[in-house]
């Protein structure tokens, strides 16, 4: 892969994630814990032997660059390989980046200036383990100009997504961007294939299609919307099937657009599954992140003679649980959690402090929050609605640093 850089858009601003991107970008939202979601993005460059690496970011970037510098300074410039976090600078023309083509055209100079031969555009915002070598493979075999990572999902649920129409080759003939009635594939009526959000370019190519798509006067300059359209009139796109055996990585099949708050809270809880979904166990293809000097996580009895009960529970360093309940729960770092509470189905990100008696039931509780003794949370909608922001499914969020009164 020394031929192949890889760009990672990771500026979105995930307003449908809200509060919990108050203070930050999507991609540097916590997951499972331990991990940001962009974790899973580096990872799968790093195990598939992906050295050059640029990181686009923009919205509230503060804890990204953070992030990154912290756990992801791991490579080594003299040798050519970095992971490198490129600010939006504004460098063609006096506005932010406009859309994701618009972003890498914007740093147009550093494909130019790139000795790679392959150019692989990932979105930073998404849950799935891949092997992209397996990915470049076929784009090289296939004589693709451009390859598109896709998966089937039912047709109900494509209309969230891009989707494509391929031939028995998986050639695309036509790619359509959240469309009101989606196509389905033609061995299964009940189904449809979408866009990853994942594509290879030959960097050529890339290079002069952002050209001309600068010069159009109604582009949205989206991949999706404008560049991938555009290019399957006059050139070859190729699907990849996100399902094929191809490459290192276990097959679990697991990929979730976290672009909700519901869907956000369904990807953490599927790790507590009986049998977990996304496999994070594989020693060969680890998560990596950030991992902070805290002391061991401890549980115990509080001094009164009560004690813990911990049931189907993810619990990172630091933490301390001192007589407490807690049930199909995620517990980031440094969560202390006092006698007689009661957690239920809920995510607390770290720093975070329940004193005796708090009662939460399918709750995200984000950093920084102290949480006093007897509240209940997650038990009554509309006094709830009146301090928190509550989901269509009924999530409960505490937003960081809340103050009660």
């Amino acid at each position: 892969m020394k031929n192949t850089m890889a760009i990672v858009l990771a500026g979105g601003t995930g307003s449908r994630l809200a509060p919990l991107t108050q203070h930050r970008a999507k991609p540097a939202v916590h997951f499972g814990g331990k991990y940001r979601i962009i974790d899973f993005t580096l990872s799968n460059c790093l195990h598939s032997d992906i050295r050059r690496i640029l990181v686009l970011t923009q919205y509230r970037s503060h804890s990204m660059h953070k992030h990154l510098r912290n756990g992801w300074n791991i490579l080594t410039p003299e040798m050519g390989e970095y992971i490198t976090a490129i600010p939006a600078q504004m460098k063609h023309g006096n506005h932010w980046y406009e859309g994701t083509a618009d972003a890498v055209y914007q740093n147009i100079d550093l494909l130019r200036w790139n000795s790679a031969k392959y150019i692989i555009i990932l979105s930073g915002d998404h849950i799935y383990r891949m092997d992209y070598a397996a990915m470049l493979k076929d784009h090289i075999e296939q004589d693709a100009e451009v390859s598109i990572a896709c998966k089937r999902v039912p047709r109900q649920q494509a209309s969230e997504f891009g989707v494509v129409d391929v031939d028995e080759k998986l050639n695309i003939s036509a790619f359509t961007e959240k469309p009101e009635h989606p196509t389905s594939v033609p061995d299964d009526p009940t189904q449809s294939l979408i866009s990853m959000g994942i594509y290879i370019f030959n960097k050529k190519n890339l290079i002069e299609r952002l050209e001309a798509d600068r010069d159009v006067a109604n582009s949205k300059h989206d991949f999706g919307h404008d560049i991938i359209p555009a290019w399957i009139e006059h050139g070859h796109v190729n699907a990849y099937l996100f399902d094929n055996v191809m490459g290192r990585v276990s097959s679990d099949n697991y990929w979730r657009d976290v672009g909700t708050l519901d869907a956000y809270f369904e990807a953490n809880m599927d790790l507590l599954k009986n049998v977990p979904p996304l496999n994070l166990h594989q020693s060969d293809w680890a998560i990596r992140t950030y991992n902070a000097q805290h002391p061991p996580c401890r549980t115990g009895p509080s001094d009164t003679g009560i004690n813990e009960l911990l049931n189907n529970v993810i619990m990172c360093s630091g933490s301390l649980i001192i007589g407490a309940t807690i049930k199909d729960s995620i517990l980031a770092a440094e969560v202390q959690v006092e006698a007689g509470a009661i957690i239920e189905s809920s995510i607390i990100f770290s720093d975070v402090h329940i004193a005796e008696g708090v009662k939460l039931r399918r709750c995200i509780v984000d950093k920084h929050v102290r949480i006093p003794a007897g509240e209940q949370i997650g038990f009554n909608r509309q006094r709830d609605s009146a301090r928190f922001t509550v989901t269509e499914s009924g999530i409960t969020v505490i937003p960081a640093g809340y103050r009660f009164t």
